[in-house]
């Protein structure tokens, strides 16, 4: 029995010399992530904890168009390809089970609850997996050299006619540009059917699965509003004329790239732009940008706004020396006051400790803004759905209103009917 108890000590000293050993051994952390203002804020907060503390930060940069799938990938191959990666609400319930849990991270306190929802982001034991790098949520953006505030269109209608009013003076070429293609639906057409009572699945707003299953994951293509904000973006495009042609097909880069050459007066873009919209070196509108509330179709009344998160995430198939290494490595940058605030000064995103946003709030009018009109609104929206199949939904609701918006006016009600029951089918 001594000899046993001898074996067992040696063991489990072995295993702690080991553990320690394999802990010493973790020289470099790899991030996968896709380049972006809010993304390259938050791993330069991972370098200066990595430079303190002698660990390699590795970055993996990765195309947005591709980015789902190559994560999907890496995560159910079981790789140790990366041991942080790029999390966003949006393929957050199509991740949750290959992820680390993260609520053993005591700085996640500081989160704001509303984007730490486990709905979007829990597995099924109800556990947290993501650590947020900052809020991300879009507002109206205008030219503020050509609009003052209170001229700022209030309606859909209202957009229409001061578009037309700057290019008939021959202030711009366009009136609205914005994101339209997959992946960059935000950007025209959410916020514009979200601001007429409308949505991908009925009811609208409603983002409990227990709810939409009941009601037969029922599409809202078939619905009046979405007929009313198709035909609303057929105009702009080829009655109105206020915006482009080919702004179907535009992510948000092609769209962001003409607001910052002058070339419109409108856009809906992230928060996180404002910073390189006002940055002389990257816009010509630098200092000529102000921010405010979405215009409204005439299905709804209150203003509105979205508001969700975009995070970081471990893999769950990375060695525990790793995941404990990378939640110091998050848990170390949740309460980095210093680089919270060059993040808010580069990209205009709030960060993702909610107790430095007074702060910044009492500095910075468009902080001061993005509370009122988002932070602490009592109406909002969350941006996706919170399904493994949402990415199939979102997909055949964005094929269907292309194909509306890019055909013949007469044709939108057959086509949005003819889309609904594949939206349904997605779904389920």
């Amino acid at each position: 029995m001594f000899r046993l108890g001898r074996r067992a000590l040696a063991a489990a000293a072995a295993c702690v010399i080991a553990a320690g050993a394999a802990n010493a051994q973790v020289k470099e952390l790899r991030i996968g992530y896709q380049p972006s203002p809010i993304q390259d804020a938050s791993i330069a907060m991972f370098e200066t904890w990595g430079a303190k503390k002698g660990i390699k930060i590795v970055k993996v940069p990765n195309s947005y168009g591709v980015y789902v799938e190559k994560m999907t990938a890496s995560l159910t191959s079981n790789s140790d390809q990366y041991d942080v990666i790029w999390h966003n609400d949006d393929w957050g319930q199509l991740w949750a089970h290959l992820l680390e849990p993260t609520d053993d991270i005591d700085a996640l306190k500081y989160a704001e609850k509303w984007g730490m929802d486990k709905v979007v982001f829990g597995n099924a034991q109800g556990q947290n997996t993501v650590v947020p790098m900052g809020q991300t949520f879009s507002v109206f953006f205008y030219r503020s050299d050509l609009v003052k505030p209170e001229e700022v269109p209030k309606t859909l209608a209202e957009l229409v006619e001061t578009s037309k009013k700057l290019q008939a003076a021959n202030k711009v070429k366009f009136g609205y540009v914005g994101g339209m293609a997959m992946n960059h639906s935000w950007f025209s057409w959410f916020w514009s059917m979200w601001g007429n009572n409308c949505d991908v699945l009925a009811p609208p707003y409603e983002r409990d699965n227990a709810k939409l299953a009941a009601n037969g994951w029922k599409s809202m293509l078939a619905e009046p509003c979405m007929k009313e904000t198709v035909e609303y973006w057929w105009d702009a495009i080829n009655t109105h004329k206020i915006s482009p042609r080919g702004m179907p097909a535009y992510d948000r880069n092609e769209a962001n790239a003409i607001f910052m050459g002058g070339d419109a007066a409108f856009t809906v873009a992230d928060s996180l732009w404002w910073g390189t919209f006002n940055d002389p070196a990257k816009s010509k509108m630098a200092g000529k940008i102000g921010a405010a509330r979405f215009p409204l179709g005439p299905n709804r009344k209150e203003p509105f706004a979205w508001d969700d998160i975009w995070g970081w995430a471990i893999p769950k198939s990375i060695s525990p020396e790793r995941k404990a290494l990378t939640k110091e490595m998050l848990a170390a940058m949740m309460v980095d006051k210093e680089g919270q605030m060059k993040m808010f000064k580069a990209t205009g995103a709030p960060p993702p400790n909610t107790e430095f946003w007074p702060d910044i709030a009492a500095a910075d009018p468009f902080m001061k803004l993005l509370k009122e009109a988002v932070l602490d609104s009592p109406n909002k929206v969350r941006g996706a759905y919170y399904f493994p199949n949402w990415p199939a939904v979102h997909k055949a609701f964005n094929d269907t209103v292309t194909k509306a918006v890019t055909g013949k006016r007469e044709d939108i009600a057959k086509v949005l009917v003819d889309g609904a029951p594949l939206v349904s089918k997605a779904a389920q």
